[in-house]
């Protein structure tokens, strides 16, 4: 194999791909990055067994071939060479050689032969929609999912088609959040995606990416993004009947400044940490929300005015539960609905139910 190629892309490309490098791994070639240079283009695969990220870029290719090289160690050489050009071969006992000009590198390579082939995933009824509305309803919901191992089926995110409608759902027990848009698709599909993976596809979504490829196998998907494909397994198992987790009746409706409510949790919040837990205490009280909290730190209380329909109550919540969903509302105002103090808190945005994010109440003790 030997090839000539940009500086700049190869570095970008590994940065990208390396990301689906595992860090440790009983198999050598699973810790290295899979070069792969023919027809004009060199092909650069990262893979951990769960995800595989594979991306091509322009080359000069003088001899094809493929040889797998240490993902780290050929980062950081790409990162610190001197030229825009970077020249690479490989013998026929696999020493690859990097140049770029006056560095040189020998490294040791791995053979082609002993990296895992990625799974295979029939391209029919592919999905596809914008970049940017893909990356908001990823980042929109991928705060609930869950990190326990409780129930594998909420380690991901429920993708659910229907009716030129496609909903993403992330559980984690303690919060549920939904995101939905319109989408010109008339098929239906369902599947679970790891949390994991969607953090990557949402990563190399950039504001240039016009629209993203999703294809759907049995136990794999793929998302095509740009010059990136994404392949990971799906998640197996039931996830969550989230349509009976959210309340079908309110008893008080807020219309709140999003930015003020976050910045009066915020408040109460110093004077908690991991060592110092304890609920925000929000009292609905005559057209006003006031917060407070009581530690062994200390007392904290602030208010603010707010639009409120309905009856006056007083109910608990952990802070970083709502702080997470309201900071990812991406609205100025949103309406809150609550049915008393042990009912899940529902926030929705202002007009309409684009996205509906749950948080479970705390319990509040008697503090007079």
């Amino acid at each position: 194999m030997k090839f000539n190629c940009s500086r700049q892309k190869l570095s970008e490309a590994v940065l990208n791909v390396i990301r689906a490098v595992s860090s440790k791994s009983t198999m050598p070639a699973l810790e290295g990055i899979l070069l792969k240079a023919y027809n004009g283009k060199l092909m650069l695969t990262g893979y951990d067994l769960e995800i595989g990220i594979t991306t091509s870029i322009e080359a000069m290719i003088y001899e094809e071939g493929a040889v797998v090289i240490n993902a780290k160690l050929f980062s950081d050489i790409i990162k610190r060479m001197p030229e825009d050009q970077i020249s690479i071969e490989t013998d026929e006992k696999l020493i690859i050689y990097i140049n770029s000009g006056k560095s040189d590198y020998k490294i040791i390579g791995i053979p082609d032969s002993e990296y895992p082939e990625l799974p295979s995933v029939s391209v029919n009824d592919p999905v596809t929609i914008g970049g940017d509305i893909l990356s908001s309803m990823i980042r929109q919901t991928i705060y609930a999912v869950s990190d326990k191992d409780i129930k594998p089926a909420h380690k991901g995110s429920l993708f659910e088609i229907v009716d030129k409608t496609i909903k993403i759902i992330s559980v984690d027990g303690y919060r549920l959040a939904i995101r939905k848009e319109d989408i010109d698709f008339d098929g239906e599909k369902s599947f679970i995606v790891p949390g994991k993976s969607l953090s990557e596809v949402e990563k190399l979504i950039t504001d240039d990416t016009k629209e993203i490829i999703i294809s759907v196998g049995g136990r794999h998907i793929i998302f095509k993004i740009d010059e990136y494909s994404i392949i990971t397994r799906l998640i197996e198992g039931e996830f969550m009947n989230y349509k009976a987790a959210i309340p079908v009746n309110h008893s008080t409706e807020l219309k709140v400044n999003t930015r003020k409510f976050i910045n009066s949790i915020d408040r109460m919040s110093l004077l908690l940490n991991e060592r110092m837990k304890s609920p925000i205490r929000c009292k609905v009280d005559n057209g006003m929300i006031k917060t407070s909290c009581n530690t062994s730190l200390g007392q904290a209380y602030d208010e603010f005015e707010t639009e409120v329909q309905g009856e006056d109550l007083e109910i608990g919540f952990d802070n970083k539960y709502m702080l997470d969903a309201l900071r990812n509302t991406d609205t100025d105002e949103v309406r809150i609905h609550m049915n008393g103090p042990l009912s899940p808190i529902v926030i929705l945005p202002s007009e309409g139910d684009s996205f509906i994010f749950l948080v479970l109440p705390v319990r509040l003790r008697n503090e007079r």
